[in-house]
């Protein structure tokens, strides 16, 4: 399985800033530290991995990215999954968040369908913050995108 997504940064008075995301629904409502995650999504069969990035974005966000975007590679989930990943300066307000739903049995067993979102928030957080409240096989790209921005500055 292979999924997509994009780590959208800005310098603020405080420093470099990190745009999370929370994961929706029940099984992550009282999840924070090691739950969250860069926006992403699964990629479609044969679909460009940059495209999927691009679109699952603005999906979960309702933010259109736009570049110039630097390539972070790609990590292994402990479930198997890899998630291939790009970064992008931007702002986002939090409070702005437009997110797409999905449907699910809940409670289970109940026989009732209920919409979650994708993400239920998304908040900016410093580096060392956000490898605390990342998932931890994705910590790896909060330091791939301050090495690339220190080789650039």
């Amino acid at each position: 399985m292979r999924s997509a997504g994009l780590l959208m940064f800005r310098r603020a008075s405080g420093g470099l800033e990190l745009l999370l995301a929370h994961p929706g629904g029940p099984f992550w409502a009282r999840k924070d530290d090691g739950a969250w995650t860069l926006p992403k999504g699964e990629l479609g069969d044969g679909e460009d991995p940059f495209a999927a990035a691009l679109r699952e974005f603005e999906e979960e966000t309702g933010c259109v990215p736009t570049g110039p975007f630097l390539d972070l590679g790609e990590i292994r989930q402990k479930s198997g999954k890899r998630v291939q990943a790009w970064a992008f300066q931007g702002d986002l307000d939090p409070e702005r968040l437009l997110c797409n739903l999905f449907e699910m049995e809940w409670p289970p067993r109940s026989g009732r369908m209920q919409q979650f979102p994708e993400i239920d928030r998304v908040a900016w957080f410093d580096p060392a913050t956000a490898r605390r409240k990342l998932l931890p096989a994705q910590q790896p790209f909060v330091e791939r995108l301050e090495q690339l921005l220190a080789g650039a500055g």
